[in-house]
Formats: C-alpha cells, sequence, structure tokens
C-alpha cells in the first residue's frame, strides 16, 4: 500500500509551511504601495497617451519622453513588422496594453467595492415542515343506564 502524505508534510510541515509563506507576505507588505500604484497605472492609462489620430485615419505615435511613466508601465508590448509588396517597404507598429479591465477588477476587490453588501432581513427563512396529526381511534362509549 502507498504511504499517502497530507499536503503541510509534503512540504516541511506546518512550521516549514509557515517559514516559506511568511517570507512572500512580508515581500508583498512591503511593496503594497507600489503594487497598488502600478495597477493604477494599468486601470488609469489611455491609448490616446500613446498613440494620436486624425479624421482621416492618421496615426501618430508619440515619442516615449512624451509619453508619461504611469502610461508607459501600462504598455504590454510594442512589435513593428517591416513587410515589402510590390517593392514597396511598410512599417506597421502594434501596440498591446495590459488589460485595463482586469486591474480595475484587483483594485476594486481590494478597495473593497465588489463585496455584496449584507443586507438586513426580518422575512422568515423558509423551512420545510411535515406536520402529522394523531392517528384516529373511533371509541364507542356505553352509558351504563
Amino acid at each position: 500500500m502507498a504511504k499517502t502524505y497530507s499536503p503541510q508534510q509534503r512540504f516541511g510541515g506546518i512550521k516549514a509551511l509557515n517559514r516559506r509563506m511568511s517570507g512572500r507576505n512580508d515581500h508583498v507588505a512591503q511593496h503594497k504601495e507600489a503594487i497598488a500604484d502600478e495597477l493604477m497605472a494599468v486601470g488609469s492609462a489611455n491609448i490616446s497617451d500613446v498613440i494620436e489620430w486624425d479624421s482621416q485615419g492618421n496615426v501618430r505615435v508619440r515619442a516615449s519622453a512624451d509619453i508619461p511613466r504611469n502610461v508607459l508601465s501600462a504598455i504590454k508590448e510594442i512589435k513593428t513588422v517591416q513587410t515589402v509588396r510590390d517593392g514597396v517597404e511598410t512599417s506597421t507598429l502594434e501596440l498591446k496594453m495590459h488589460d485595463k479591465i482586469g486591474s480595475l477588477k484587483v483594485l476594486a476587490k481590494a478597495a473593497g467595492l465588489l463585496e455584496a453588501p449584507e443586507v438586513e432581513s426580518n422575512k422568515p427563512s423558509v423551512v420545510g415542515i411535515t406536520m402529522k396529526g394523531p392517528d384516529v381511534i373511533d371509541i364507542e362509549v356505553e352509558d351504563g343506564d
């Protein structure tokens, strides 16, 4: 029969597990402000802080020096693709931003905005009750007159 181990035993017991986790918690606790700042940067960045376009569809990318620091941290990827068609070389820029909705959800959850408020209710709880009456017994009573 194979010997089974609890998760605590596999990781060296409760004390060892707590020791391993405490280092991570300390690191996160020391950098809470920086983590929140990065999430806020992603949540507040707009694509128009990086590129601008006109009514004819002409797109211009701003110089990196002109892009605010918080917006730079919201950029996930920038890639240029060179293509040659009919002897004409063109360059296409692909810009990906980090997930804005995801970071806003994390921030809202951390702020307690996504928790459903507890509603006090005077409504009774629904409980199933099965009532059973006594068995009916017919008794004849004789008069002793």
